[in-house]
């Protein structure tokens, strides 16, 4: 796949999920109380407002904060340049590889943006479950990570198999 086909695919990605996630976290700061958790769904999606110092379900909160901002910040910006110069540069560049890897980038940038914007920290409002079964609470930004990483295990194990 050539650079511009790369190109257009990640532009389109990156734009749709960061517009998406940070739309979605302003509605949610706006009409979320931080105290108060809404049920949907016969209570399988609840909507509920927290900040989230760590990484995946509040990893790395406990540390210091120059340790979480040189992880979470300097570390992750780091990880993110070096998957958006993998998705242009690999060898043979599938659109299911460069689409992944764009999910993955998008998501962690937009919740990047979040760190610089407000402190270290990412809004977070979305919880799933059935009964006592429930999901941590994520945003949008963390269903792109997820999908993308999904996506990127998925192509390396087909990759694997017709290898063989």
């Amino acid at each position: 796949m050539n650079f511009v086909k790369r190109f257009i695919i990640i532009f389109i990605i990156l734009v749709s999920c960061v517009g998406c996630d940070q739309t979605t976290k302003l509605i949610a700061k706006s009409a979320l109380p931080e105290s108060e958790s809404f049920s949907y769904f016969f209570d399988t999606v609840r909507l509920q407002l927290v900040y989230n110092n760590g990484a995946f379900l509040s990893m790395g909160s406990f540390l210091p904060g120059t340790w979480r901002k040189g992880i979470f910040t300097v570390g992750v910006a780091i990880l993110l340049l070096c998957a958006l110069a993998y998705a242009f540069t690999t060898k043979p560049g599938s659109f299911s590889m460069v689409s992944a890897i764009a999910l993955i980038f998008s998501g962690g940038l937009s919740n990047l943006i979040d760190r610089i914007a407000y402190g270290g920290s990412v809004a977070d409002f979305i919880n799933l479950g059935i009964g006592p079964v429930r999901t941590g609470i994520f945003n949008v930004a963390d269903i792109a990570i997820t999908t993308g990483f999904f996506m990127l295990l998925l192509v390396m194990l087909r990759q694997k198999h017709q290898e063989r």
